[in-house]
């Protein structure tokens, strides 16, 4: 057995990283068991729909969070001010922009022409934005590296939102009950947030409001606002543009496709998490090394990612007939393409490990605004004359500009332009020298 000696800093961080990726291990799973199970009974139609709801309604979520959460942290890390101003004013920033983003989510769906059924089903979807300002909760056990409790709530929101559901099906309800069902997933996860901040912290009712520490929040937000929104829309449009362009129907096929890839995603985002403060310490201590180790870390990743998505495209068949079923089989040829998604996203998110620990990020929001452009203008362009299948070309497409183009255009970061090339035409050498990786 190996004797580890810790610091109790590097035991907390570990720990957390654990509890973070259990976490979300155990909620990706439990959404895609949940995606199959109301899939199956809602069918391709509905199902489609409430998708195209969820992802109407989460653009505007982006807007209401206006960049808020990485300034949280930021501040709550530094103590310059009691956590309990930065909670409070974090909080009703977020609770006034939430309120006046469910206005607008439902104010655009008139002006989209939607009909009366559709725009009620975002009306009651919306309604979570509200509760989503209790994220501050979680924000702060980030903060001060105790993501233990809010990870807890998180897996009891899984478990019984999958316990609704299963209710909701042996009572045979209509889609609306399950739109609902999923916007009160997020007052379950708030009420789990505050369970755990009462217990471990203190009284939500000693949060504190500062106007003037308001205006400097929404300053400091305001350039994460634009990026994040640039992100959340070249990741999530496509269905909404799918859905505008093509029908409800191939919402649910696309979607359907997503839920694996979300799930396969997982693997190199846990990667680079994982290995970036093995890269820290390489560049503190040997520039060398840690160029030689980055290269190999970019090389493995983004191979490891070519082989998981061959392997999910020459099964995509079995794949989704033997969860969702027969009724979806047109997503077989949308998952076979989307899988690549993965690829892409492995040569992204090294990079961008990598830039981090460079301290490089400055023009990161470059790269996304870039992505953004091409997603919407390719999937504009290229849906209504391809139909469907043309959105996970450009999914592809959106996160290769972004995560590899836009590093060739960007000065500062055509040296990582210069190791994703190499990755892609000479990586493949490293996958028989894994276990050198690590070895520092």
């Amino acid at each position: 057995m190996f004797n580890l000696k810790l610091s109790e800093t590097k035991q907390k961080v570990i720990s957390n990283l654990a509890w973070a990726v259990a976490g979300k291990t155990i909620n990706l799973a439990g959404t895609l068991v949940l995606g199959i199970i109301v899939a199956r009974y809602l069918g391709p139609r509905q199902y489609g729909l409430m998708n195209y709801v969820i992802s109407y309604v989460f653009l505007f979520q982006t807007l209401a969070s206006f960049g808020l959460d990485s300034i949280e942290v930021r501040e709550e890390a530094k103590k310059a001010v009691p956590y309990n101003v930065i909670v409070g004013t974090a909080f009703f920033i977020k609770l006034i922009f939430g309120t006046i983003c469910i206005g607008l989510s439902i104010a655009t769906a008139f002006l989209l022409a939607e009909d009366s059924f559709t725009i009620s089903l975002i009306a009651i979807y919306a309604t979570y934005i509200v509760f989503n300002s209790f994220v501050v909760i979680r924000n702060y056990f980030t903060a001060i590296v105790r993501n233990k409790y809010v990870v807890m709530s998180e897996i009891f929101r899984t478990f019984v939102g999958i316990a609704i559901k299963v209710v909701l099906l042996l009572l045979n309800c209509s889609l609306e009950w399950f739109v609902a069902a999923f916007a009160f997933d997020w007052i379950l996860l708030a009420g789990g947030y505050i369970s755990a901040y009462k217990t471990h912290v203190g009284s939500i009712k000693d949060w504190r409001f500062s106007a003037s520490y308001a205006r400097y929040m929404l300053k400091e937000s305001f350039p994460l606002l634009i990026t994040n929104a640039a992100v959340i829309i070249y990741q999530r449009i496509d269905q909404v543009m799918i859905g505008q362009l093509v029908d409800k129907t191939n919402v649910g096929y696309f979607s359907v496709a997503a839920k694996f890839v979300e799930v396969m995603i997982f693997i190199p985002a846990t990667l680079a998490n994982t290995i970036s403060p093995v890269l820290v310490k390489l560049r503190k201590e040997n520039f060398s090394l840690y160029a030689a180790k980055a290269q190999q870390f970019m090389n493995i990743s983004l191979w490891t990612s070519i082989i998981c998505s061959t392997v999910v495209t020459m099964i995509s068949y079995w794949i989704i007939k033997f969860t969702f079923g027969e009724d979806y089989l047109p997503a077989v040829a949308i998952l076979q393409i989307l899988s690549f998604k993965m690829t892409a996203t492995a040569l992204s998110n090294t990079a961008g490990a990598m830039l981090i620990v460079e301290g490089l990020q400055r023009w990161v929001f470059l790269r996304d605004i870039s992505g953004c452009i091409v997603c919407v203008a390719l999937n504009y362009w290229l849906l209504p004359k391809y139909g469907v299948i043309a959105a996970a070309f450009v999914a592809i497409a959106s996160n290769i500009a972004a995560g590899y183009l836009a590093d060739a255009l960007i000065p500062a970061y055509r040296h990582l332009f210069v190791k994703q090339t190499k990755a892609i035409f000479m990586g493949w050498r490293d996958m028989i020298k894994i276990r050198h990786l690590l070895n520092t």
